[in-house]
């Protein structure tokens, strides 16, 4: 019987987790946290020689088990493969961390269809065609007393209106966002329990490309982007790896379907 301590109800120690994208930002940070706790982590991201790099530093910080499997999962085949090769290494998956994405930001007139494919077909198409082909894995030891989960990476982007002209980065996130509702109402009599977060500014490759750091993560102004959020600063580790270490562990088994803004603030003002 579960009892109300923080242990029994936050603890993810022996699960085995898979998170994609990363091998650095908001997919790094979340790597970290499970690997913090116990987990066994592995991680994908396209470029192999970073994947690996990261998965051998985050070992090797924790004293746990991180794995780098590179994976393209834009398209199906990527998708299919890196399934695969879980399925080689593991009988079972307990988590599945959703979170590779792409963007790409052009002023409407001239926003190409190559950045509108992109960004879909990464951050929709292998959302669902990697939960489709890890689908027996993550049904292999789920029981109703101890679900699987599913948490999808999604953005205040889908839910506010963006400051940046990225048209296909907001959309796909909305889809994720409506895509986790699907997906948890097909999936929570599998004893399969899926929901996303919705995050804000943290700081990242991705967002440093945005205002003005050029990717930079270290010598981007953090300053002036926590100037603008509510709570005064950005999104730390411990923000987003709380929360999905929350939708992963027993305090989080009877939220289905939900997608939870970690965002200082913004979207509710």
């Amino acid at each position: 019987m579960t009892t109300l301590s923080i242990n029994d109800l936050f603890s993810v120690a022996g699960k085995t987790v898979l998170v994609t994208g990363g091998s650095r930002g908001i997919g790094e940070m979340i790597a970290a946290g499970f690997l913090a706790n116990g987990a066994k982590v592995y991680i994908s991201s396209r470029k192999a020689d970073v994947c690996d790099a990261t998965a051998a530093r985050l070992s090797e910080d924790s004293g746990g088990t991180c794995v780098s499997i590179p994976a393209d999962l834009a398209a199906v085949d990527g998708a299919a493969s890196l399934a695969s090769a879980i399925g080689d290494r593991e009988d079972h998956l307990d988590v599945l961390v959703n979170n590779a994405g792409a963007s790409w930001g052009a002023p409407l007139e001239s926003f190409p269809e190559s950045g509108w494919d992109k960004v879909m077909n990464t951050n929709v198409k292998g959302v669902f065609f990697l939960t489709q082909r890890l689908l027996p894995l993550l049904e292999a030891a789920a029981t109703a007393d101890s679900p699987s989960r599913v948490i999808n990476i999604g953005s205040i982007d889908a839910i506010k209106t963006s400051i940046f002209d990225n048209f296909s980065y907001g959309a796909s996130k909305a889809a994720v966002h409506a895509l986790t509702r699907q997906l948890a109402a097909s999936l929570v009599q599998r004893n399969i329990l899926v929901n996303a977060v919705a995050p804000g500014p943290f700081p990242t490759w991705m967002l440093s490309t945005g205002v003005g750091g050029r990717g930079d993560v270290e010598n981007t102004d953090w300053d002036a982007v926590s100037e603008g959020n509510p709570r005064g600063r950005i999104g730390t580790p411990a923000d987003i790896a709380g929360t999905v270490l929350f939708l992963a562990s027993r305090a989080g088994e009877f939220i289905v379907g939900q997608t939870i803004v970690c965002d200082g603030g913004l979207v509710a003002t």
